[in-house]
């Protein structure tokens, strides 16, 4: 049975491969909407990118709903440095997109989705958590009919800061909500999507893949290995992982953890403050997830990008 999925993302090269992934033919997933939510760029932006991307992808059907377009407290907050000021810059794909999005607010769409289901849609935020806080601040009735929460974003280091992540960065207020919810969450922070790595080799055998996704992705990849040159040997693929675990969840170790996020610190705002020993006795409320199979993780992406 198809598993339900609302990716909640701010495309972004690696959301939009997140997208491709979860849109496959390898895929068991069942995408019933994409929410966009402002983070690598604006919300606008981030909403044209994933529209472009379901046209690439097929996704016809699937409902795009924007989203908010700040976060609930700070500024916003942007990694056009990483992305582009598109969000997408490198891709050559459509200036529009043949898709529309919905005339609703995500977070309606999240509330809605959610209450209507049987307990079971996951919510796969790889973005700013911006969007899935405002739904539960909402509607609290949507926590406890959350299947699971899978998530990237934190880590035991960070990427915007020396303590924190992008994604958790860019709202931890929101991110705080999430965590603290009681919601399953399984989170895939920088220790593991740092696993996941773009490699020249990996990226010489996708571009002998012949069809428009494949050729996008690489593209996508060609770009955005620039922000990793001189610190990784390829680009990380953040936003696949949680997609990769949905469809083969042996692709990766997972831990219990007990993970609160950092609001209040000068230098460390934004820290998934992880405690695998118990330090706190406070109860685990995530699966973290530690490690990754390289050789499998790979080997779903390249036949997910084969299939198109």
């Amino acid at each position: 049975m198809d598993k339900k999925v609302i990716i909640d993302c701010d495309p972004g090269h690696d959301d939009a491969m997140g997208i491709i992934l979860a849109a496959s033919g390898v895929s068991n997933l069942q995408i019933e909407a994409i929410t966009t939510v402002a983070g690598n760029v604006d919300v606008e932006k981030n909403t044209k990118n994933a529209l472009k991307i379901c046209d690439l992808a097929g996704l016809h059907d699937v409902p795009v709903a924007m989203g908010t377009n700040r976060p609930l407290i700070r500024e916003s907050l942007e990694a056009a440095h990483v992305h582009g000021k598109s969000g997408l810059d490198g891709t050559g794909l459509p200036e529009e997109s043949v898709k529309k999005a919905a005339d609703r607010h995500a977070v309606d769409v999240l509330i809605e989705k959610v209450m209507a289901s049987d307990g079971d849609i996951t919510l796969v935020p790889i973005g700013p958590l911006t969007n899935v806080a405002m739904a539960m601040r909402k509607e609290p009735r949507i926590i406890p009919k959350i299947s699971e929460v899978a998530l990237m974003g934190g880590g035991t280091y960070g990427n915007r800061t020396p303590a924190a992540e992008f994604n958790i960065y860019a709202d931890a207020e929101a991110a705080q909500i999430v965590f603290a919810s009681g919601a399953p969450i399984t989170m895939f922070g920088l220790d593991v999507t740092h696993q996941a790595l773009a490699k020249p080799d990996k990226l010489e055998e996708l571009t002998v893949i012949d069809n428009p996704a494949a050729a996008a992705v690489a593209e996508m990849i060609r770009f955005y290995s620039g922000a990793y040159k001189g610190n990784f040997a390829g680009a990380a693929l953040h936003d696949p992982c949680p997609i990769a675990y949905l469809i083969d969840p042996a692709i990766f170790e997972l831990k219990q953890a007990r993970v609160d996020v950092e609001t209040k610190g000068e230098f460390t705002y934004g820290m998934t403050v992880v405690d695998f020993k118990g330090s706190t006795g406070r109860p685990p409320n995530v699966r973290f997830a530690s490690r990754l199979d390289q050789d499998r993780f790979w080997q779903l992406f390249l036949d997910a990008l084969r299939s198109y």
